[in-house]
């Protein structure tokens, strides 16, 4: 029987048209896919010809184990079948993309990733926010405050890079990155946009500073999923049509 196929693909942070052509091509020729808890349902349109496999992965939820969305895809791969792995964002930011991939390869199987945009990029440009601004951040830095091993970041070094931090994760450790932040030397009026559903309709944002964090996401009432933009460039943000959506209402945190 002839092999399979893997595609890792990212679906991109939830707006259907920030999908890629190549991810389009890819699902159209999918017999199977295996869809994370983040894609957007009208993604699926899509792949109308394949089998649908809901394995889904969120943080504080019951969620299928990583072993067993492995043994699915070498499962289906050996019966000769084209297999996509949609995730949200992009497969290569804290999307396991690289352990997949040397797992398949170990295991004789082929695999292609196809990028898509992730979401930390997407919800500050929806916010008018440069993540790099020429005289005022040299870089960015994309970090998650979840980590399988339970360690975290070194938010003393992070805190005085000189880059934009986008924090993946981070809805449950707010008071864990401010307390370090704070401690690390970065200032407490920092600006910072915390940014709930990024690209969806229901995206909402709360613009604030690092000290006044954890009030602010009180207030707002933060939820997953969302990330954190910190750093000067947020007090740069242009109010442009796409930060004006209707349906992405822009709050200001006091």
């Amino acid at each position: 029987m002839k092999q399979g196929k893997v595609w890792l693909i990212g679906a991109g942070p939830g707006d259907p048209e920030l999908l890629t052509l190549k991810a389009v091509k890819a699902l159209g020729q999918a017999q199977v896919v295996l869809v994370d808890d983040l894609v957007a349902p009208q993604i699926l349109a899509y792949c109308p010809q394949a089998r649908m496999v809901k394995v889904g992965k969120r943080g504080g939820c019951r969620s299928t184990s990583q072993e067993f969305i492995q043994r699915l895809m070498l499962r289906y791969a050996r019966q000769g079948l084209c297999v996509a792995r949609l995730k949200g964002g992009d497969p290569c930011v804290f999307g396991r993309a690289g352990e997949e991939v040397r797992w398949l390869a170990e295991h004789g199987i082929a695999c292609e990733i196809v990028n898509g945009v992730t979401a930390g990029l997407a919800a500050a440009s929806l916010c008018g926010i440069p993540l790099t601004l020429r005289g005022v951040a040299r870089g960015v830095t994309l970090i998650t405050a979840h980590a399988e091993d339970g360690s975290t970041p070194d938010w003393s070094a992070l805190a005085t890079s000189g880059t934009t931090l986008v924090v993946y994760m981070g809805v449950t450790r707010l008071e864990e990155i401010r307390a370090c932040l704070l401690a690390g030397g970065m200032p407490g009026a920092t600006p910072v946009v915390m940014i709930e559903n990024a690209t969806l309709p229901q995206q909402r944002q709360c613009f604030g500073t690092l000290a006044g964090m954890i009030g602010d996401a009180a207030g707002f009432g933060l939820r997953s999923p969302a990330v954190l933009v910190i750093g000067d460039v947020v007090a740069h943000a242009v109010r442009g049509e796409s930060a004006e959506r209707d349906t992405s209402p822009i709050e200001r945190c006091a």
